[in-house]
């Protein structure tokens, strides 16, 4: 039996928060799969990247749960909200600090309709790597 794979994307508005720069409004899209449950992936337009290229980036479905209500994640990416209608996310690499302000109630919206694609709980990591971990841990 084959699973249907689904992707789920919704563009957004967003704020690029420079220190020496004003804002820049960009309209990157969160993309979710259910090739990859864990994950939510926001792609950034060419514009707003240092080298012109598309910029990816991914992170745990639950950090962006958890940011949505409270400061979050502890590595490259940190979740927060700011202020009642807003969360602000931080992206950190070797080339610097990205910070991006969103609308809380689209990425509320956005986390919502993964759900609807796989119910939190219910991810799984494939059948094959299941299967492998389950016999690895078997034999411990």
């Amino acid at each position: 039996m084959r699973l249907r794979l689904t992707t789920l994307e919704q563009t957004v508005r967003a704020r690029l928060i420079t220190s020496d720069h004003p804002e820049i409004s960009i309209r990157p899209t969160l993309r979710y799969t259910s090739a990859e449950p864990f994950a939510v992936h926001i792609d950034f337009p060419a514009h707003v990247s240092a080298d012109g290229e598309g910029v990816t980036w991914m992170f745990g479905r639950a950090l962006l749960e958890e940011g949505l209500g409270t400061p979050a994640g502890e590595g490259d990416v940190r979740i927060r909200p700011y202020g009642w209608a807003r969360t602000v996310i931080e992206f950190r690499s070797p080339l610097g600090l990205a910070v991006i302000r969103f609308g809380t109630a689209a990425l509320h919206r956005f986390l919502l309709r993964t759900y609807d694609v796989v119910e939190a709980g219910a991810e799984s990591l494939g059948p094959e790597l299941d299967h492998g971990l389950a016999a690895l841990l078997d034999e411990v």
